[in-house]
């Protein structure tokens, strides 16, 4: 190593500690990926707890009990939650004919513009029929699957639940118990650490509550416009929505879009499919990496990067985490290089002042 030369020693050091880095950081991954059945609910209720946690504060603040106020904190997302659920599947139902009697109509509307005017509904549902018998079996397993995936979300659900419980009620602890794990030395850094990486999740839950409110907000006034019923309902799961990147855009705009063909036909529903792709397109190009830059303390560009990296690594978990994974991770290698330069003083300060002094 002595032959080499000094830039091609420091450069093949730095080559060992990103191979050393990446190689942990993949293990880590493929953990996680094999333990996601209790990873991601306690991802997710760091993420709730992170948005909760000042309305826990200022309930804890009223004298209110630390468990009262954990448990009506959480009984406040599920009345929100459940009540926009509620208030949409009641209009869904109630039009759910209407809806039928209004796609039955814009088929034969396509089939007449397309000449296809001597093919009848009925025999679009032979031929499904058909299909559905030569892949029934297919279809089968699908559901079967379906209805596995169903049960393991909701499972997940609740236990992010339980655990956002737990942990709204005791983070006055966190810092103390945190502080128990690690030596003497080191526990004040791990504990900065710590808190820069919570601010960062802080951050992109504050982020995305404003670009929620703003899907709501424009999505709400559109369809108001176009004379859709139930806005508010469809409004509030526009809302929720906002917080499962991509399902929950696309859930809320096909409500929406129903909604309208059942009410008003198929041109005013088509008028709010446009409204709906326009205010999507928007929060993922415009808004979403323009609010995030600026309440988690990125660049745009680096939004970007990493919800593209989250989706090709974990799906739609990887979007929801990527950001705030990022920003925790930003906010630790701060407080690292920080603690670093502190620690290490001037360079040249100490060896350059003692000859002068002398001379």
């Amino acid at each position: 190593m002595q032959l080499l030369p000094e830039p091609v020693r420091r450069l093949a050091a730095w080559c060992a500690v990103i191979l050393l880095v990446a190689g942990v950081g993949y293990i880590g991954i493929q953990l996680c990926v094999a333990l996601q059945l209790a990873v991601v609910p306690v991802l997710l209720a760091l993420l709730g707890t992170a948005l909760l946690l000042p309305l826990h504060g200022w309930l804890v603040r009223v004298k209110v009990n630390r468990s009262v106020a954990a448990g009506l904190t959480c009984a406040a997302v599920l009345g929100v939650v459940g009540g926009a659920v509620y208030i949409v599947t009641a209009a869904l139902v109630g039009t759910w004919d209407q809806i039928l009697a209004s796609l039955r109509r814009s088929v034969r509307v396509l089939a007449d513009h397309f000449g296809a005017t001597d093919t009848s509904l009925e025999d679009l549902a032979d031929d499904a029929l058909n299909l559905l018998g030569r892949f029934g079996s297919t279809a089968a397993s699908g559901v079967i699957s379906g209805v596995g995936l169903v049960t393991q979300v909701l499972g997940m659900a609740v236990l992010a639940l339980l655990l956002v419980f737990f942990f709204l009620r005791d983070s006055h602890r966190a810092a103390g118990a945190l502080r128990s794990l690690v030596p003497g030395g080191g526990a004040e850094t791990v504990e900065a650490m710590a808190r820069r990486a919570f601010e960062g999740v802080e951050g992109f839950m504050r982020g995305t509550t404003v670009v929620a409110l703003i899907d709501a907000v424009c999505i709400t006034l559109g369809l108001l416009i176009l004379g859709v019923p139930g806005v508010v309902g469809l409004g509030a799961l526009v809302f929720i929505g906002a917080y499962v990147p991509y399902l929950g855009a696309l859930v809320s705009g096909a409500v929406a879009v129903l909604v309208a063909l059942a009410d008003r036909g198929l041109a005013i529903a088509l008028w709010a499919l446009g409204v709906v792709l326009l205010v999507q397109g928007l929060e993922g190009n415009v808004f979403q990496p323009m609010v995030q830059s600026r309440t988690v303390r990125m660049h745009p560009a680096v939004v970007l990067i990493a919800l593209t990296a989250g989706a090709s690594v974990a799906g739609i978990v990887g979007v929801l985490l990527a950001v705030p994974a990022t920003a925790a991770a930003l906010g630790v290698a701060d407080v690292l290089r920080t603690r670093y330069a502190s620690s290490a003083g001037p360079p040249s300060a100490g060896p350059s002042a003692e000859p002068s002094a002398d001379g």
